[in-house]
């Protein structure tokens, strides 16, 4: 993998994000304050507008380019959260031009961690981690096993997935799922959603390219 790949996943990013404008909104309309996607929309469309400062970088140093922008851009708690995710797989793929698929599972799963640290969280109580700790964990365990691109993608569609619906019933005690309390269950969190979006762009990217 080399940046032009960062460059194609965050503009499919970007447009699953407005593709799922309604959705994500709905959601956030019935649980959160209603700002998600304005937020969400605005740091992907900063980002997807990046093509020409990140060609000329090597993946590291685009995805903590990226990051850094996140943190300007998003706006509310998501933005530290997305930033410190990219920053984090920055410091771990340093000194890499060309990447392999252990590596970037390596990557994922240090973003991950990152989220779990700045959200003080773990799975169970911020629902997108219950999205996006299962992807980490298959994503390591398939590409440990050699699993081709093709394979691990479409799977980690279906565990992205899965792991939005497990949080329907989830009483969430961090982020915005919490501040409901038990109004919640029933529900899926906006920000769960959006981070099934943005697994489901990625792996759409690996499968056309």
């Amino acid at each position: 993998m080399q940046t032009a790949f960062i460059i194609q996943s965050i503009n499919s990013i970007y447009h699953a994000i407005l593709d799922h404008e309604a959705d994500i909104e709905c959601l956030d309309r019935e649980i959160g304050d209603g700002d998600h996607y304005i937020n969400m929309n605005r740091g992907c469309e900063v980002i997807a507008g990046m093509t020409d400062e990140l060609t000329s970088l090597s993946p590291a140093d685009a995805l903590n380019k990226i990051g850094m922008k996140l943190l300007s851009t998003i706006g509310g708690a998501s933005g530290p959260l997305f930033a410190s995710f990219f920053m984090s797989m920055s410091k771990t793929l340093k000194g890499s031009e060309t990447l392999n698929t252990l590596q970037m599972a390596l990557a994922f799963e240090a973003g991950v961690q990152a989220i779990m640290q700045r959200g003080k969280a773990q799975a169970g109580e911020k629902t997108m981690l219950d999205v996006l700790i299962p992807v980490a964990n298959t994503f390591k365990q398939m590409a440990e096993q050699d699993k081709s691109s093709q394979e691990i993608a479409t799977a980690l569609k279906q565990v992205a997935s899965t792991g939005l619906e497990s949080t329907r019933n989830m009483l969430a005690t961090k982020g915005r799922a919490s501040g409901l309390g038990e109004r919640a269950i029933g529900h899926l969190d906006a920000g769960a959603k959006s981070c099934e979006v943005m697994i489901h762009a990625v792996c759409d990217a690996v499968l056309i390219s």
